[in-house]
């Protein structure tokens, strides 16, 4: 065990340096974009972690035929890389269908597969043919020893640069809960394993037109998963929740970020020399 790689700059592997994915849930904008990326270098610097700057050019599965989907592929790449170029921090975007792998790879240094899509063999299979880094959400319907069927999929297309995310199981209607056994489970794939604080808040479709969600449970969620042994964390983040165009319920407020990283790194050190001392 012990595959490493890099994404963007940064090394990821089971024994590499903790690093942290953060950014709005969808581009509304190129300058929202641009503040949030920009502050996110400020906390790089300061805090010395590594961060990978997170937005989605398409919100494909949205509740609501109503809600907004975001500027879609082209002119939502253009923004992605304005924000590459602007920061130098990597990019790492959703790809919805096999169609968009191509074109986003050209862009982003890590393509992501939504938690709903992680069984779909033909997407899989078309982003790790880009030799792109991928990042494959657990669905939320899924054990996480049967995530090692969507790895089978992408190691059979020749890619082994692959991140798995943990972000909470259906238990009942609108409501998620979070087995962070499932951080090991996953890692024992020989895959680095990333916890999603902020989606596994959400409750599911419970505004009915939309999905609430807890955001104040957010840091207790990331600090749990930082000493089951995450590797990694992500987070969507916004200077006004409130007022974003989606997944408002479970953003945290980009004031918050460093502190929670901070947090975060002195547990990871932690749990980190122990492992050392004992393995």
């Amino acid at each position: 065990m012990g595959n490493s790689f890099q994404i963007g700059k940064i090394n990821i592997g089971l024994k590499e340096r903790f690093f942290v994915i953060a950014g709005p849930c969808v581009i509304e904008n190129r300058s929202l974009c641009l503040e949030i990326a920009k502050e996110l270098v400020k906390i790089e610097s300061r805090t010395g972690a590594s961060i990978i700057f997170k937005a989605s050019f398409d919100k494909a599965n949205r509740t609501s035929i109503d809600s907004f989907r975001g500027p879609g592929l082209q002119k939502g790449l253009a923004v992605l890389e304005h924000v590459r170029q602007e920061t130098n921090l990597p990019i790492l975007t959703d790809v919805h269908e096999a169609s968009q792998a191509a074109p986003v790879a050209q862009v982003v240094d890590c393509l992501q597969i939504p938690a709903f899509l992680c069984r779909q063999t033909d997407l899989l299979v078309a982003c790790a043919k880009t030799q792109k880094p991928v990042n494959v959400k657990k669905g939320q319907f899924l054990s996480p020893d049967e995530m090692k069927n969507a790895v089978g999929k992408i190691r059979a297309a020749g890619n082994n640069r692959i991140l798995l995310t943990e972000r909470g199981t259906f238990f009942g209607y609108n409501r998620l809960v979070n087995d962070m056994t499932s951080i090991a489970a996953m890692q024992s794939l020989d895959c680095p394993v990333v916890f999603d604080a902020t989606h596994s808040t959400q409750r599911p479709g419970g505004l009915g037109g939309a999905s609430a969600g807890r955001r104040e449970q957010a840091p207790l969620l990331a600090r749990a998963a930082t000493a089951a042994g995450a590797n990694g964390l992500f987070m969507e983040v916004h200077p006004n929740p409130e007022k974003a165009l989606c997944d408002a319920e479970c953003m945290l407020p980009l004031d918050q970020v460093e502190s929670i990283i901070r947090i975060c790194q002195s547990i990871f050190t932690t749990i980190r020399s122990q492992d050392e001392l004992t393995g």
